[in-house]
C-alpha cells in the first residue's frame, strides 16, 4: 500500500470512529496509536510519549487553566451580572440599547474567559430573559446572544487560538493581538446592524421605561462602579503584558488573581463558588490537554507519511489550482465540518493537513489562524447542527423555539462572512496590531 493510500485510510478511519460518538481525543489518539504500531512496530510507543513531553514543555500552555479559571470565577461569583446591570442602566434609553449592551457584555466576557460557552451561559440566563421581559423581538435577541458569545473564540485571550498556536508552532501573543482587531470590528458591525434594524423597526428593541432609567447620577455611577471590575482586571492584565512588565503566563496569573480578589471584595467568594470554579476549570483544561496530545501524536504519524506533500502535488501540480482557490476550499470545508463538530475537533482533524499546506502555499500562519477562528464562528451558527444553535436550544426560555433560533442567525452569519472576506482581502486588519506592538 502506498503512503498516500495509508494517509487516506488513516483520515477515513478517524472520521468513522468519530461518527461512533467517541470522545474526540479518544478517536484521534486511537487511530494515531494504531497506525504508528502497524507502521513502525514496537518503537512507535515513543511517538505519543514524545508528544506528551512536547506538550508539557510548552510553557505558554499554563495560560490555559488560568484564563479559564478567571472567566469561571467572574461568572460563578455573579461579578459578570453586575456588568449587565451597568449596561442596562446606561444603554436602556436607546432603541435596541439592551441588545447593544449585550454585545458589549459578550465582548467583555470573551476578554475574561476565551470560550464561547461562558458568554452563551451568561447571555441566555441573564440578558435574554431581561430583554424578553422588556418586549424585545425574541428572534433578533436570540441571534444577538449567539453571535456575541461566538466572539469568545476570537477576542483575546482566546483558548482556541492557544490551541492553534500550539499545533501551528506560532506565538500565542501574536495570535491574540491578531484576533483583537477583527473581533472588535465584528462586534462593531453587530452593533451597527442592531442600531439600523431598530431604527427601521423600533418595535423590535423598545427603550427601557423612563421611570426605571430616571435615577440620580449618583445611582448611575454606583452601577458603573459595580460593573467596572471586569474591565479593570482585563486592562491591568493586558496592560502589564503589552508593556513588557509581565510575561504571557504571568499576565494570566494576574487575571486569575484579580478575578478572585474581585469576588472576595464583593463578598461573594464562598466554598460553593470556589468548588464550581475549580471543577469547571479542571474539566475544560483536561479536555483541551487530551485533545492537543492526540493531535500531536496523529500529526507526527500523518506528516511522517508525506501526506501534506501528496495533497500539494494533487492540488497545485496535477489540478493547477491557484493558492487562493485552495484557501477558499479549505474555509468551506471548515464550515461544513462545523455543522457536525466543535472548533477543537475541527482543528485537530485537519491541522496535520491544512497548517503545513498553508505554509507551503506561502500564506502567513498567524493570519490564517484568524481566518480559521472566524470560520469556526460561522460554523458554530450554521444550521442544521451548528454548535451554538444547540447550546442556545438547551439554555433558552421555553417561548423561544428551534425555528426561532434558526431564523435568528441569518443576519449575523452574513455579517461574519462579510468580516471573513474583509480579513482575507485586507490581511493588515489582523496583522497590523501584532506588528505595531511586537515589532
Amino acid at each position: 500500500m502506498s503512503y498516500e493510500a495509508i494517509a487516506i485510510f488513516m483520515f477515513a478511519s478517524m472520521l468513522v470512529v468519530l461518527l461512533t460518538g467517541q470522545r474526540v481525543f479518544g478517536a484521534i489518539g486511537f487511530v494515531a496509536a494504531s497506525a504508528a504500531l502497524l507502521l513502525y512496530g514496537n518503537g512507535a510507543i515513543e511517538m505519543p510519549f514524545n508528544a506528551a513531553f512536547k506538550l508539557f514543555n510548552w510553557y505558554p500552555l499554563l495560560t490555559l487553566p488560568l484564563f479559564i479559571f478567571m472567566g469561571y470565577m467572574l461568572s460563578e461569583s455573579k461579578v459578570a451580572d453586575d456588568l449587565y446591570s451597568m449596561f442596562h442602566v446606561w444603554f436602556g434609553g436607546l432603541k435596541g440599547g439592551l441588545a447593544i449592551g449585550t454585545i458589549g457584555l459578550m465582548v467583555v466576557i470573551s476578554a475574561m474567559n476565551g470560550l464561547s460557552v461562558a458568554g452563551m451561559a451568561i447571555g441566555a440566563s441573564v440578558a435574554l430573559p431581561e430583554m424578553l421581559k422588556r418586549g424585545y423581538d425574541k428572534v433578533m435577541i436570540t441571534g444577538v446572544v449567539q453571535a456575541g458569545s461566538s466572539l469568545g473564540i476570537l477576542v483575546p485571550p482566546s483558548v482556541v487560538l492557544v490551541l492553534y498556536g500550539m499545533i501551528a508552532r506560532q506565538p500565542v501573543s501574536k495570535l491574540w493581538l491578531a484576533g483583537a482587531m477583527p473581533g472588535l470590528m465584528m462586534a462593531s458591525l453587530f452593533i451597527i446592524y442592531i442600531v439600523i434594524r431598530c431604527k427601521i423597526q423600533p418595535e423590535l428593541g423598545p427603550t427601557v421605561p423612563k421611570e426605571e432609567r430616571d435615577m440620580p447620577l449618583r445611582e448611575k455611577l454606583k452601577y458603573l462602579r459595580a460593573g467596572i471590575a471586569p474591565f479593570l482586571i482585563f486592562f491591568v492584565m493586558m496592560g502589564l503584558f503589552l508593556g513588557g512588565i509581565t510575561s504571557l503566563v504571568e499576565s494570566s496569573a494576574v487575571g486569575a488573581t484579580g478575578a478572585t480578589l474581585a469576588a472576595l471584595l464583593k463578598g461573594r467568594l464562598n466554598a460553593h463558588v470556589m468548588e464550581e470554579t475549580l471543577r469547571k476549570t479542571l474539566g475544560i483544561s483536561c479536555m483541551f490537554l487530551w485533545i492537543i496530545l492526540a493531535a500531536l501524536a496523529f500529526g507526527a504519524v500523518f506528516d511522517g507519511l508525506g501526506a501534506v506533500k501528496a495533497i500539494k502535488t494533487l492540488f497545485i501540480d496535477n489540478l493547477n489550482m491557484e493558492p487562493w482557490m485552495i484557501l477558499v476550499l479549505m474555509q468551506l470545508s471548515f464550515i461544513i465540518m462545523g455543522m457536525f463538530l466543535d472548533d477543537t475537533a475541527m482543528l485537530v482533524i485537519v491541522a496535520p493537513l491544512y497548517i503545513p499546506l498553508v505554509k507551503i502555499l506561502g500564506f502567513d500562519l498567524v493570519w490564517y489562524g484568524v481566518l480559521y477562528t472566524i470560520t469556526c464562528q460561522i460554523a458554530y451558527m450554521t444550521p442544521p447542527f451548528g454548535y451554538n444553535l444547540f447550546l442556545m436550544r438547551a439554555m433558552a426560555p421555553k417561548e423561544i423555539t428551534l425555528t426561532d433560533i434558526y431564523r435568528s442567525v441569518t443576519p449575523f452569519v452574513l455579517i461574519m462572512v462579510f468580516s471573513l472576506v474583509l480579513v482575507m482581502l485586507f490581511p493588515q486588519i489582523a496583522l497590523w496590531l501584532p506588528k505595531y506592538v511586537l515589532g
